[in-house]
């Protein structure tokens, strides 16, 4: 089952796309949790925010709350829009939206047939050692915007 299709306008081959999410998720231990996953693409492991595609009628936080739920069984704590961007202009029409889970519980996962995912938890603390780890752009874009969002609350409260 494919959910994109190659369409031409004005002469170039545009790549639609229904759309996605990923999360900048935090669990209660103040961990961050990744997954790393094969990527046919780029032919390597990746380490990446838990992400996934948006199905018909979803709006993007249920898209985002079920793709958590499913790949790292995480689920409750507190949600919070923090961009929405292209993921490649220039010939895919990919809308995503970016979004920061904090307080997270965590449950079992439940993962889609054929979707092998290894979780991944580091302290927040350790986010800006993880960066040069990075190859995903949402993932490393997440982290960055997670980063600038807590330093700027930490210099606000002092």
């Amino acid at each position: 089952m494919s959910f994109i299709t190659v369409v031409v306008e004005n002469g170039k081959q545009i790549v639609e796309h229904p759309g996605s999410v990923a999360v900048v998720a935090v669990d209660r231990q103040e961990r961050v949790v990744l997954v790393r996953q094969w990527r046919q693409a780029p032919r390597k492991e990746l380490l990446e925010l838990p992400a996934g595609v948006r199905e018909q009628g979803e709006t993007p936080l249920e898209t985002a709350r079920r793709e958590l739920r499913e790949e790292c069984g995480l689920h409750g704590g507190e949600w919070r829009e923090v961009a929405h961007a292209w993921t490649t202009p220039g010939f895919v029409r990919e809308d995503m939206t970016l979004f920061l889970a904090t307080g997270l519980e965590e449950g079992e996962s439940d993962l889609d047939e054929g979707e092998d995912v290894q979780i991944v938890r580091h302290p927040v603390a350790e986010i800006p050692s993880l960066l040069h780890e990075i190859e995903d752009l949402k993932t490393l874009a997440g982290l960055l915007l997670y980063l600038r969002l807590t330093s700027r609350a930490t210099t606000d409260a002092r």
